[in-house]
């Protein structure tokens, strides 16, 4: 009997080896490569956005012909090793007007931002750290922005302004505004409740400096994120505006007006607007890649 009792106990003794877990090799292969992916381009984000700003600092040096420059006997001629955008209708080289356009662009959708930037943080940081009545009247106001579509507001406020490239700058900026007042605002809603905010109130410290030192210093950074997404948009705006008339005069290199002039030759002569319409979608993408990589430093913080 208590040869059997042994037995039985041996033979019902739990296994307690451990367990080896799944092998993750089958999820390594992928996430290796996406990974690998989305550094190639974040990389060739920043190189275009490099080769964009070396245009607008140095334009003399990236091409040998000016904005204005006609070419004898070079009416219309397509894309060559010569003019690698072709040449418009007036003998002039497109490649040579997109470079010496950047400074305009980049410069109008860079103003833009800023104004939204500054007008938007500062908003979004008094509603959530004051609230109370500030916050609702604050936010009522980014609610009727956001309310109307971003290019009939900004055709409105042209329109009140008058045309021109610095007029389209203020209005683009003005349609960006609520969009940096709603991320600064949830972003300061988050850090006025930590610690460190309720021991400076407690030590007696006035709600200036309470801001200016704890809760903007920590909020900010999602906000610097949203800007490099908010200068593609701002980029795009100002591109579309001027393509419908309202930016910088036509003797003035520009890229949406650049668009918009090769418009009547675009059965003929489609490279007139395929390839600044190119460069515009490469800068905007690239802005995008480069946003969701901050985006995703931000998170992980």
């Amino acid at each position: 009997m208590t040869e059997a009792i042994v037995v039985n106990a041996q033979t019902e003794t739990p296994n307690t080896s451990p367990v080896k877990p799944p092998s993750a090799k089958g999820f390594r292969g992928p996430n290796r490569w996406r990974a690998i992916g989305s550094n190639i381009a974040f990389g060739i984000a920043c190189l275009i956005i490099a080769v964009v700003i070396a245009w607008a600092i140095w334009p003399e040096f990236f091409t040998k012909y000016g904005p204005t420059e006609p070419i004898p006997g070079g009416r219309l001629l397509p894309p060559s090793a010569e003019h690698p955008f072709g040449t418009d209708n007036l003998s002039q080289d497109v490649y040579s007007r997109m470079v010496f356009g950047t400074y305009t662009s980049v410069t109008a959708a860079a103003l833009a931002v800023l104004g939204g930037f500054l007008a938007g943080s500062l908003i979004g940081l008094l509603a959530g750290y004051l609230r109370g009545w500030v916050d609702e009247v604050l936010m009522r106001i980014v609610d009727v922005l956001l309310s109307i579509p971003s290019i009939l507001l900004s055709l409105a406020i042209v329109a009140s302004l008058g045309f021109g490239i610095v007029n389209l700058a203020i209005a683009v900026g003005i349609t960006s505004t609520a969009a940096f007042a709603r991320v600064m605002r949830s972003s300061v809603l988050r850090e006025a409740e930590a610690v460190y905010v309720e021991a400076a109130r407690m030590s007696g410290a006035r709600w200036p400096a309470v801001i200016g030192r704890h809760v903007l210093p920590n909020s900010i950074t999602p906000v610097l994120a949203m800007a490099a997404l908010e200068f593609g948009t701002a980029l795009l705006a100002i591109s579309a505006l001027s393509y419908l008339g309202f930016g910088a005069p036509a003797d003035v290199p520009e890229w949406g007006s650049q668009v918009s002039l090769g418009r009547d030759y675009i059965a003929t002569a489609g490279w007139l607007t395929t390839f600044p319409g190119l460069v515009i979608v490469a800068v905007v993408l690239a802005a995008n890649v480069i946003s969701n990589r901050l985006n995703r430093g931000v998170r992980r913080k």
